[in-house]
């Protein structure tokens, strides 16, 4: 990785990286423990997560899972990264399809109930040696967007086509349509433009044009409108009252479960609500109930490129260095050498 770097990336644009990236994983492990519980769960339960837990006893994916542990929206966030890196900074489908396969290999993903109904039909398709052509022609669901970090990474804002064609991409291996290339392309966009956003409504714009350019890509599939769902997200984070009663109001009215037109707008309404901190958009992630760990991974992806390392507390990072054993910092270096070529 160290050839990857000789050309001296700017230091603020792999601190972004970094912040990125950890910010995907923390995330990804606050919101753990609740994965996939409701509301009600949580509460009984925990009362309020406010940092890292363990998994439950007898939870159906996470028991046994340690403090800090991420799940597979950080692994195939690494794994979608690692694809990247081999190919020399393009998004070439069928190294992602060797690399998500090996992967899932690798951890006994199919053995699990921790993969997604579409990635999980996807691994099997591929291991099968299926066409990708034929892989996830009806695919809704938030997969796609919950590891497409990377490609917000190495794409810089001003040409939002080039990240649409990269996200398309990515998505060929397991999320072949309009929906999902869509959210996919809404989280990329809002993450490439966090790295340098006077403010979340550029961020937000961002996500909005990059959505609609996806919207006419893959197969086309019927859905509700992503972008009409975030703005009513958005205007009811603006509308303001305590945090429990947004929380239950996207909860109850947008849903936080695994389709794309649920995850994503919630995900973006979670990073205006923190005011772009990611501590704060992962704990209200994880107190949110649904998918918590994959609106969490993707709304602190997002709020750490807009924050930078300063939004990701050192312990935090010890946390999950430690208990994970990945190398965020290296990855995320190889990232910004990309992103600073395709400028």
């Amino acid at each position: 990785m160290s050839e990857l770097v000789k050309d001296g990336p700017d230091a603020a644009v792999v601190g972004k990286a970094t912040a990125a990236l950890y910010g995907v994983a923390l995330g990804d492990a606050m919101g753990m423990p609740g994965e996939l519980w409701s509301r009600q769960q949580i509460r009984e339960h925990f009362g309020e997560i406010t940092g890292f837990l363990p998994g439950p006893p007898g939870h159906f994916i996470v028991d046994g899972y340690a403090a800090g542990q991420v799940t597979d929206d950080t692994q195939q966030t690494l794994m979608l990264a690692g694809a990247i890196i081999e190919s020399g900074g393009r998004v070439e489908p069928a190294v992602i399809a060797r690399h998500l396969v090996a992967w899932a290999d690798r951890v006994g993903a199919s053995e699990g109930h921790f993969l997604g109904p579409n990635s999980a039909r996807a691994i099997e398709a591929l291991r099968a040696g299926a066409p990708l052509q034929q892989i996830g022609v009806r695919s809704d669901t938030n997969g796609a967007a919950m590891r497409i970090a990377p490609v917000g990474i190495i794409s810089p804002p001003n040409d939002l086509v080039a990240l649409v064609d990269r996200v398309e991409a990515a998505c060929a291996v397991s999320h072949r349509t309009t929906i999902a290339i869509a959210g996919a392309s809404m989280v990329a966009a809002a993450l490439s433009v966090a790295f340098t956003a006077r403010g979340l409504d550029e961020v937000f714009a961002a996500a909005y044009e990059a959505g609609s350019l996806g919207l006419l890509r893959g197969n086309p599939v019927p859905g509700a409108s992503l972008r009409r769902r975030t703005e009513w997200a958005l205007r009811r984070v603006a509308a303001g009252g305590t945090v429990e009663e947004v929380l239950e109001d996207l909860y109850d009215f947008l849903g936080a479960g695994v389709a794309m037109t649920e995850t994503v707008p919630v995900a973006l309404a979670l990073v205006a609500l923190s005011g772009g901190d990611p501590i704060r958009a992962s704990l209200l992630a994880a107190n949110l109930g649904g998918d918590t760990d994959t609106i969490g991974a993707i709304a602190g992806g997002i709020c750490g490129a807009y924050a930078g390392m300063a939004g990701i507390p050192e312990d935090h990072r010890v946390v999950l260095d430690e208990v994970n054993a990945f190398d965020i910092p290296a990855v995320a270096a190889a990232l910004a050498v990309f992103r600073q070529r395709n400028q």
